[in-house]
């Protein structure tokens, strides 16, 4: 298939200016995608313009992934309600340093014709003057022009300042950098970003007489109505060190069956032969989630790696499979710390297991895994209460050094679904 036949049955191209599939079709050609460094790092969110550049570098074009540091000291006011507060310049750096080494990752960068390339707008923005930009820029786009933007236009009632009002004209100059300077002919981004691109379109065809295209995506919402790329923990991250590579995977493994089939289209590499054969598996059992465990394997190995696949499926099957003491005995330090990220975590000392700990005294004193002795030997005699994936039979027993798995860790479960993780030191 081609670029554009290639979103469209996977229901990612929501608009695109006419004639770009002959076009694309008798030409290799370079595209853009732009990132707004308001973070450390990008979000599943921003997984969307990824995967569009990803699969133009696939279909044998060129992709230019733009780290915005220019627009990123302005604020770009699109699907904003209120005036934004302006990153520092040292913190906007630092982001735009972390984001340009985050997409490294995800195109290639090293061989053909086609291969990637990373540029930040504030290389080109830095050494033009207020009167230059004015004079060269700001007189091909009429006020009216820029006030019939949606992205004006829905900040009219609470107000927009000239800073953010001037937002889609630098945004349309980076596009026409692009195209005069890269050979840029196509922008991808956001079905929000429309207003904004269009801008540039207009600033090449009065600038330099010139035709370029757009591609927008539409933006991704979840069946149930909640924002997608949340969970209860906030944001869905795509770095390891904000979002673990297994809250991750359960991310997309806790997907209902409507998303699912609708993310792994949006999300992954796999044909639409092989889409179409595991949705008809999963539709003959739904219970046992084929669609969503393909789903977060194919989306982890692409935003992590394989190995992290399968540590994510190690940790599903130890917390809420059948594993028992023996698979605990094989993760090493690294395996335990990715693992039980996120679990309640207590220490104490060896020295304290020598003589041994009652266990309601270890439950309910020595940590609070229960807040008292009294709920901590109600659970102990209803048998709700597991060491090790093992169950403990009642109140009396002592916890001792032999107890801990590796010389180190005791792993408690309070019922089906409640983890601690006691370190002795």
């Amino acid at each position: 298939m081609n670029f554009i036949e290639e979103l469209q049955w996977r229901g990612q191209l929501h608009q695109s200016t006419p004639g770009i599939e002959d076009f694309l079709n008798n030409n290799k050609t370079t595209g853009y995608c732009g990132f707004d460094p308001t973070a450390t790092s990008l979000t599943i969110g921003n997984f969307v313009p990824i995967m569009l550049l990803m699969r133009f570098q696939r279909c044998g074009h060129k992709p230019i992934a733009l780290v915005g540091g220019a627009t990123g000291l302005i604020g770009d006011p699109s699907g904003k309600s209120a005036e934004r507060t302006l990153l520092s310049v040292d913190k906007l750096n630092e982001n735009v340093a972390a984001i340009k080494k985050q997409l490294a990752k995800y195109l290639d960068f090293e061989s053909g014709n086609n291969k990637a390339e990373m540029v930040n707008n504030y290389d080109w923005f830095k050494d033009m003057d207020v009167f230059t930009f004015l004079r060269d820029v700001g007189k091909h786009i009429t006020v009216n022009y820029m006030m019939a933007k949606d992205s004006v236009q829905n900040r009219m009632d609470n107000g927009i300042s000239f800073t953010e009002f001037s937002y889609q004209l630098i945004q349309g100059y980076d596009y026409h950098w692009l195209w005069k300077n890269k050979g840029c002919r196509v922008q991808m981004a956001g079905s929000d970003q429309w207003g904004n691109m269009t801008t540039g379109l207009e600033l090449i065809r009065r600038m330099e007489g010139g035709e370029a295209h757009l591609v927008t995506a539409p933006l991704i919402t979840k069946s149930d109505g909640t924002k997608f790329g949340k969970s209860e923990n906030g944001a869905i991250w795509l770095d390891r060190q904000l979002t673990t590579p297994y809250q991750f995977f359960q991310f997309w493994i806790n997907a209902s069956d409507e998303d699912a089939a609708k993310f792994i289209k949006l999300f992954s590499f796999l044909d639409k032969n092989t889409i179409d054969e595991i949705v008809s598996e999963h539709a003959k059992a739904p219970h046992l989630r084929l669609l969503q465990t393909q789903l977060a394997k194919e989306v982890t190995a692409i935003v992590h790696s394989a190995d992290d696949v399968n540590i994510a499926i190690k940790t599903s099957e130890i917390l809420f499979g059948n594993a028992n003491i023996d698979h605990l005995k094989n993760l090493n330090d690294t395996e335990w710390k990715e693992i039980f990220v996120g679990v309640p975590q207590f220490e104490i000392s060896k020295s304290d297991l020598q003589n041994g700990i009652n266990v309601v005294s270890l439950l309910a004193e020595t940590t609070t895994i229960f807040p008292s002795k009294g709920e901590a030997k109600k659970m102990l005699e209803a048998g709700g209460v597991a060491l090790n994936k093992e169950k403990v039979e009642g109140t009396q027993q002592n916890i001792n050094a032999d107890n801990l798995i590796n010389g180190k860790y005791l792993l408690f479960q309070k019922g089906k679904k409640n983890y601690f993780l006691i370190t002795a030191v």
